[in-house]
């Protein structure tokens, strides 16, 4: 069954690398279903690599998406931290809300975040990491107070007792602690600013300041979708992801797993 599973993930993935070897012709042609290309090319990926300027849309993404990650983290640490340590009233109020926004469509906030950016001037800019909170920074402090709370308090009033300031308790006692979850919930902050598509599309329409899904959804003439390339850029483009999660998996696991189990 783990093998069928497997298959059917891996197959789409394997299906637009197979695709992006092949000819226009071919795509479309009497091999359109086969596995191996007749004749392979690598015309589409130098295309989207010397025409469309996919690299750019690269870069592009990789600001974007470490500036949220960095921020977000930043600020969700704190937030996290507050709600699980300190007691006051409305806390599980606040976490349902918080939990709540998390869920609504983007399509709300569009109309009032695109007025916003036009009358401050910051369309076809990378201020666009600031509305990128509405979407990661709910589900960075949802898993981090998760992960905070998991903390013997015991640790803290100890280093208190020897003279810790708040702060110095919360970096050098809770974070590194913490420091699991906060590696997990950054790896997923990047990956939703990497993908994300509606609020990029809306805001940065010129191409100098577009990111990969908005590059990608433009490989298109006026009558018909130039597949051929959107396979070779889907095919570029997530070498990235897929690096960062090869490389970090155990520590992507770690944190997953280190917050779902109470001592």
């Amino acid at each position: 069954m783990l093998t069928i599973y497997l298959i059917v993930v891996v197959f789409p993935f394997f299906w637009i690398l197979v695709t992006s070897f092949k000819s226009t012709g071919e795509i479309f042609g009497d091999n359109a279903f086969g596995i191996i290309p007749d004749d392979p090319t690598l015309e589409h990926y130098k295309q989207v690599i010397f025409e469309k300027g996919i690299f750019r849309a690269i870069v592009n993404s990789l600001i974007v998406s470490f500036t949220t990650t960095i921020y977000i983290i930043g600020v969700a640490t704190f937030a996290a931290y507050a709600i699980s340590r300190f007691q006051f009233k409305g806390k599980s109020i606040l976490l349902g809300i918080v939990l709540a926004v998390s869920m609504f469509p983007q399509m709300i906030i569009i109309g009032p975040v695109y007025n916003l950016f036009i009358d401050l001037g910051w369309t076809n800019s990378y201020f666009i990491v600031l509305p990128y909170s509405t979407i990661t920074l709910p589900m960075a402090v949802w898993i981090l107070v998760t992960h905070f709370n998991q903390i013997p308090l015991a640790l803290e009033e100890s280093a208190r007792i020897d003279g810790a300031t708040p702060f110095q308790t919360l970096y050098k006692i809770v974070f590194p602690l913490a420091a699991p979850g906060v590696f997990t919930t950054a790896i997923i902050v990047f990956i939703i600013a990497w993908n994300e598509f509606v609020l990029a599309i809306t805001i940065n329409a010129q191409p100098e300041y577009q990111t990969v899904p908005v590059a990608i959804s433009f490989l298109q003439t006026q009558f018909e979708i130039l597949w051929g390339q959107v396979a070779a850029a889907t095919t570029i483009v997530t070498i990235p992801t897929l690096l960062i999660v090869l490389f970090f998996q155990k520590q992507i696991v770690s944190g997953l797993t280190s917050g779902g189990v109470k001592e």
